[in-house]
């Protein structure tokens, strides 16, 4: 009887489940959504129950008939959410999310007072608004007898790992996303712990993704009627669960996504920051590190065009407007929800620049398309500034199904753009991991070239290349000259 392997994503409006053999074949997928709140403008919450029910729900649903042969579980995750626990290991407060806006103050605080380089020195990283540091000195200074009762600090995925296994624990790549994590060496920052008030000891043991925490409770055994057996995986950040699931695992190895936001996935076997810390310095669940780009509005962007403003549902019909590539006229910066990579720039601004009386709605959408790509270029360039050779990447993600955006992505980048068999994203990244823990795959190198599959390639044209290459010199040029104009 064959072994199956589970994946678990905790996103941020639903967890997604998949269960997969040892062959890596996809044996079933489900889904469970669960809400987000928003107590107050620019705030972002979640109940970590909510988490815990949807997932049991959910694995419910996916283990019928295979309940005998689960042999090990691991996750991907939201990363930066703070989770903390009293001393009866209770939630004490709703977390709070990734993509909350609350710790300004806090992020000033850290890189302005304390410094950027300080920060960075013990980190790798600068704060931002979304790492976990920042939300502890929010709570600190806010909630402060919620702050005092606080025992166990732990990542959304972890909480969840932990209420599987009964073990508080994470991993070295979703740690890397705290700003409390000293991720060249592999270890907690006692200045950062300091700097935040807390101890080390508040803080989970760090694995690395692919190894074993510990096994399933038997209470949660008995109640899925599975195996008392099964292993609990360390799992991954989102990020970098999804590049096990894409195969972007080794030096150099590059992966693209283009969802609701954007982010440029580079692997590498070596640790390094960049001067203007533009780029994430984090760890890899292969074992090393690899830096990555967020930039907080992609297919937004085209979503934002079509619906809002257009009021138009058939992109293809859109798309069909488009001229000519490479000869577009119109910029688009794609900041509407201010930048992260490579400005960290909150206030950021999206505008249209060069517009005509003969500029139609089809130029605009190319636009949209090129000024994405030439977002994502900026995190490349500042990789490629690190001594990274990237030769192509892998592209995932709902943006990803437009052949004009990959092509566009090509040529704008010089890469070649590859897609994929199957793209299931942190969830398969999760059941990898699963597998690598359990010892059917020696690595998590050799799980990757196991069960990912490229379906197609875009490649670079080479006069098309050099339009582009000389529209992003222009595209380089306008933010900095729009900079100081807020609304």
């Amino acid at each position: 009887m064959e072994k199956g392997f589970i994946g678990i994503d905790l996103g941020t409006s639903a967890v997604k489940l998949l269960l997969m053999d040892e062959t890596g074949k996809i044996l079933r997928i489900v889904s469970r959504e669960y809400p987000i709140r928003f107590p107050k403008p620019g705030w972002s919450e979640q109940s970590p129950e909510d988490w815990f029910h949807a997932a049991m729900a959910g694995l419910r649903e996916l283990i019928r008939g295979y309940e005998e042969t689960i042999a090990g579980i691991s996750f991907g995750g939201q990363m930066h959410g703070l989770v903390v626990l009293d001393e009866k290991d209770r939630v004490i407060r709703p977390a709070i999310l990734w993509n909350d806006g609350r710790t300004g103050k806090e992020c000033e605080y850290l890189n302005e007072t304390i410094g950027k380089n300080v920060i960075s020195e013990e980190t790798g990283n600068i704060a931002f608004a979304g790492f976990t540091a920042p939300k502890l000195l929010w709570m600190k200074e806010n909630e402060p007898d919620l702050f005092a009762r606080i025992r166990k600090i732990m990542l959304p995925k972890d909480y969840l790992a932990y209420r599987l296994s009964g073990v508080h624990a994470t991993d070295a790549s979703d740690a890397s996303g705290m700003l409390l994590y000293d991720v060249k060496n592999r270890k907690w920052s006692e200045k950062m712990c300091e700097l935040c008030g807390i101890s080390t000891e508040q803080l989970a043991r760090v694995y690395e993704s692919y190894e074993v925490i510990g096994t399933i409770l038997p209470e949660i055994a008995d109640v899925l009627g599975v195996p008392k057996t099964v292993k609990i995986i360390a799992g991954a950040g989102d990020n970098a669960a999804a590049a096990v699931g894409t195969g972007t695992v080794r030096n150099g190895d590059c992966n693209l996504s283009l969802g609701t936001s954007g982010t440029i996935f580079i692997a590498s076997d070596s640790f390094s920051v960049d001067p203007a810390n533009a780029l994430h310095s984090f760890a890899h669940a292969t074992g090393r590190y690899h830096l990555m780009g967020c930039m907080l509005s992609a297919a937004s962007c085209n979503k934002w065009w079509m619906s809002d403003i257009l009021k138009e549902n058939d992109m293809q019909k859109v798309q069909k407007e488009i001229g000519e590539l490479g000869k577009n006229q119109i910029f688009f910066l794609p900041y509407l929800m201010g930048e992260r990579s490579p400005h960290n720039d909150p206030d950021a601004r999206a505008a249209f620049v060069g517009m005509r009386m003969d500029s139609t709605r089809g130029d605009m959408l190319q636009a949209i398309f090129e000024g994405v790509a030439f977002g994502l270029r900026d995190s490349l360039e500042i990789a490629r500034a690190e001594g990274l050779e990237v030769q192509k990447t892998r592209i995932c993600g709902g943006g990803a199904k437009s052949p004009l955006w990959r092509r566009i992505i090509a040529n704008v980048m010089n890469l070649k753009v590859e897609t994929l068999v199957s793209e299931e994203g942190p969830a398969m990244g999760g059941a990898l991991l699963a597998a690598v823990g359990c010892g059917v795959f020696p690595d998590v190198e050799a799980a990757s070239d196991a069960v990912v599959k490229i379906a197609g390639t875009e490649e670079p044209e080479t006069g098309l290349v050099q339009l582009y290459e000389e529209r992003y010199q222009t595209f380089r040029k306008i933010y900095p000259a729009l900079k100081g104009i807020r609304s």
